[in-house]
């Protein structure tokens, strides 16, 4: 299984937050096979006391169109989502997305429509930075 081409950027900065990774990939059972997501993590929420645990499948969008870019994460989201209520349902699903492929496509009137549809949790990050720019939670 290749990991993308900003998969250590995306932990580093999941990290600099405060997360632990608990599983690099995460790994679940569906549709008769193993399905891996690239990252498990969990944070300490203090205030509430609770933990919140998140699946995170990170993409690069350096293809030749961010559409079929998108077209593809969305089948990958829509596929683990329904792995995670099988075997983790405690987690939340989070695509991670670069800042320039979230400036570029992510923010389009139609693209911002999707999102809501399919409720599509955007992690968006600075591959450069190593930083965690912007968080979506629909």
């Amino acid at each position: 299984m290749a990991k993308d081409i900003f998969h250590e950027a995306v932990k580093v900065a999941l990290q600099k937050e405060g997360w632990t990774i608990t599983h690099d990939p995460l790994m679940l059972e569906a549709f008769g096979t193993q399905i891996y997501v690239d990252l498990g993590a969990e944070q300490v929420i203090a205030a509430q006391r609770n933990t919140e645990l998140i699946a995170v499948e990170i993409k690069s969008f350096l293809g030749n169109s961010y559409v079929y870019d998108f077209y593809q994460a969305l089948g990958q989201y829509v596929a683990y989502l329904r792995a995670l209520k099988l075997s983790e349902p405690e987690r939340t699903l989070i695509l991670a997305v670069p800042l320039k492929a979230y400036k570029g496509f992510f923010t389009k009137p139609d693209v911002q429509a999707s999102l809501r549809d399919f409720n599509l949790n955007i992690l968006v990050y600075d591959n450069k930075k190593e930083i965690i720019v912007h968080w979506f939670y629909v």
